[in-house]
């Protein structure tokens, strides 16, 4: 007989067994004791991959890069004649060009582009470089001192550039670190959470239109049940009939009880305002609805006019630092004035009241 002593009774380990979230730390990317310091992005594809494969994160980046364009730029006439003479793999603009520059660096955290002058030191165009055959050289002090590209055929020599001739625009620099930052590191674990989300409600309406049966066949030759096999799957598929002897087959549905099952598009949703939070770019930018009151979207418009006039303040002055040109790039459009507006026409609409109008110890209808 089993013993029954309660004095037997051990517990588990659940403690040790359930860990924290905690997050790796990390150092910034600087120069080293040598004598000169290089980096190369080994993530440009892959950040390239999330960029061209999730909508997501193609919408924001693009929102970003659009809305700093704007209008396009406005300088005098011969810096606008200049730049509009610039065509870039050939048959580019100067907007376009620009706006290129900004989508890659978000994607991978650095863009490159040659900077091509004529015998007299005009700039004639700025050629686009891919951010993954670039390389970054810097001496000890973490200061640039030239850029390199690779070759794709193996052996031949890195082509150099010094720093004059490369338009490089950095995005999200952390401390003395020696190359940007891409905004979709930060993002990574939600584009994977939200996608394995919609898989998994994917397969599951699948499964309410095709639901899993299980067969209790009355035999064990493995023969007949890969023939069995077979026909059901067919008819499961092309929802036919089937039609089996009485007796040597019994179906059953794999289910889950109806109050058990999980509703995924909350967590969806939750989700995508999140990623859209962290990147910067309000849902309502990029076609979003979820704003429910128009004041509600009128302030989350005014917080992106900040952000993009900062990415565009960033852009102008590397512009001027780089080419040694003064440009404005113009806002698409501004609720600043519209909000002040309202705010005047809500104080002015306001009811007034005898306690609104009367000064202290005077009646209403003045002094008697």
């Amino acid at each position: 007989m089993a013993e029954t002593d309660i004095a037997s009774a051990e517990h588990g380990d659940f403690k040790n067994t359930i860990t924290d979230y905690s997050v790796d730390s990390t150092s910034l990317d600087t120069s080293g004791d040598q004598k000169e310091t290089t980096y190369q992005n080994a993530n440009w594809t892959q950040q390239l991959g999330y960029y061209k494969k999730i909508p997501e994160i193609k919408s924001a980046i693009d929102a970003i890069a659009k809305w700093t364009i704007g209008k396009g730029f406005q300088s005098n006439e011969i810096t606008e004649m200049a730049l509009s003479a610039l065509k870039g793999w050939g048959k580019g603009t100067f907007n376009a060009i620009l706006a290129n520059q900004i989508k890659v660096s978000k994607i991978g955290g650095d863009s490159y582009a040659e900077i091509i002058r004529d015998e007299e030191g005009d700039l004639i165009n700025l050629k686009p470089l891919n951010p993954e055959t670039m390389i970054i050289v810097v001496n000890k002090q973490g200061l640039i001192k030239r850029y390199e590209q690779t070759d794709k055929i193996r052996g031949n020599k890195n082509k150099r550039f010094k720093v004059e001739d490369v338009f490089h625009l950095s995005n999200g620099r952390v401390g003395d670190e020696i190359h940007g930052i891409s905004i979709i590191d930060a993002v990574e674990d939600i584009i994977l959470a939200r996608n394995e989300a919609i898989t998994d409600y994917k397969k599951l309406l699948h499964r309410t239109i095709y639901p899993v049966k299980i067969f209790h066949l009355d035999t064990d030759d493995t023969t007949e049940i890969a023939a069995f096999k077979a026909k059901a799957d067919k008819a499961h598929t092309q929802g036919e009939n089937m039609y089996i002897p009485k007796g040597v087959v019994e179906i059953e549905n794999s289910a889950i009880a109806p109050n058990s099952t999980l509703n995924p598009l909350p967590w969806i949703n939750q989700l995508t305002q999140n990623f859209y939070q962290e990147v910067g770019v309000p849902q309502i930018i990029v076609g979003g609805a979820q704003e429910i009151t128009e004041a509600s979207a009128k302030i989350a418009y005014l917080a992106w006019e900040q952000t993009v006039e900062l990415e565009q303040l960033y852009v102008e002055e590397q512009i001027l630092s780089q080419l040694n040109l003064e440009i404005n790039l113009e806002f698409p459009a501004s609720l600043q004035n519209e909000l002040l507006s309202d705010n005047r026409k809500s104080e002015t609409m306001q009811a007034s009241t005898p306690e609104d109008t009367s000064v202290q110890g005077v009646p209403v209808g003045g002094v008697q």
